[in-house]
């Protein structure tokens, strides 16, 4: 009885203030299995739960536990209506492949350019001849039966412009509309100088769309300065902290326009290992993404659990204010 006694009042030291009762652990378990119950104590006193709020929501459970996805690295012209009909040949071959999934890249049907920004805007509200490039997005994703990520396209809205990601669900309805919220503005002495802003308007809200898939999405536009250093690198990082899949789409490079793209799409896995990449060339990446390899790299590395609900928390604002 005393052991016992002595071996509760060291778990209850251990576990601190927090918590609202004490595990007893007795002193004749082996050594090994007496950390790990030590340790299990330990990691519910960093409340875990309240690290997030409001609490973090549960991922349904996904309509298919393997699926293909498809990152469309497309080359892009001064010609609008050339880039939607090559970009709708890209999504067929990629459908035809078996993808179920395909991206776009940031700014597809328009050079990245703020002198080409307000001539390729598109008025997706008025939809049909104002806005060619969301028309067949729509179209091709419910003639496909594919989710499609319609990478970004200018929008103008109520005198505004915005770098806008449209969604579409195997319907061909639209899911969710992102307006950019960081506008890209960078000046690099020597290097490169390109500001967002100067024509751009940056969004308001975050915007949540369920695809049922259990990735982040990044139509993206790296450079020739930020590419090298950041583009994988930022793929990764957000892969491992957040352990889900990563797919990043980019433009085909063309050294010959103003504003000369990284490429390099890639798909990246739950624990920061590179899938599936390619070059800058124009191609179309065709890779699986396996849900089962999420379980297992959380089964592998618990970061839910060691989460310091007692020291910090992140705050959901617009969840938060909803309520």
């Amino acid at each position: 009885m005393r052991a016992a006694a002595a071996a509760t009042s060291t778990a209850a030291a251990v576990l601190g203030p927090r918590l609202k009762s004490s595990i007893a652990i007795p002193a004749r378990l082996p050594l090994l299995r007496r950390r790990g119950l030590v340790a299990m104590a330990t990691a519910a006193s960093f409340c875990p739960e309240a690290a997030r709020s409001p609490p973090a929501l549960e991922l349904p459970t996904p309509p298919l536990s393997k699926f293909k996805v498809a990152l469309c690295q497309l080359s892009v012209t001064a010609d609008k209506a050339r880039n939607i009909a090559h970009a709708r040949a890209a999504i067929e071959k990629a459908a035809a492949d078996g993808a179920k999934l395909v991206l776009l890249p940031e700014i597809w049907n328009s050079p990245y350019s703020n002198d080409s920004f307000p001539d390729f805007a598109e008025d997706i509200e008025a939809g049909g001849d104002a806005a060619p490039s969301f028309s067949m997005m729509s179209e091709i994703a419910r003639a496909l039966q594919i989710t499609l990520v319609g990478g970004s396209i200018p929008e103008r809205s109520g005198g505004n412009l915005y770098n806008t990601c449209c969604v579409f669900g195997s319907d061909g309805k639209l899911k969710g509309k992102h307006r950019k919220i960081h506008l890209f503005d960078i000046d690099i002495p020597g290097q490169i100088t390109f500001k967002e802003s100067n024509t751009l308007t940056a969004g308001q809200n975050p915007t949540i769309v369920d695809t049922g898939a259990h990735l982040l999405c990044y139509p993206g536009a790296f450079n020739m300065t930020t590419g090298p250093l950041h583009w994988e690198l930022l793929q990764r990082a957000r892969a491992t902290d957040n352990q889900l899949f990563v797919a990043t789409c980019a433009p085909a490079r063309d050294t010959s326009a103003g504003y000369v793209a990284w490429g390099h799409s890639t798909l990246v896995g739950p624990f920061g290992e590179v899938i599936a990449t390619t070059e800058h060339e124009e191609t179309t990446i065709i890779a699986e993404i396996d849900y089962s390899l999420i379980e297992q790299r959380r089964r592998f590395l618990p970061l839910q659990h060691q989460r310091r609900g007692d020291l910090y928390q992140l705050v959901d604002v617009q969840r938060q204010n909803s309520h």
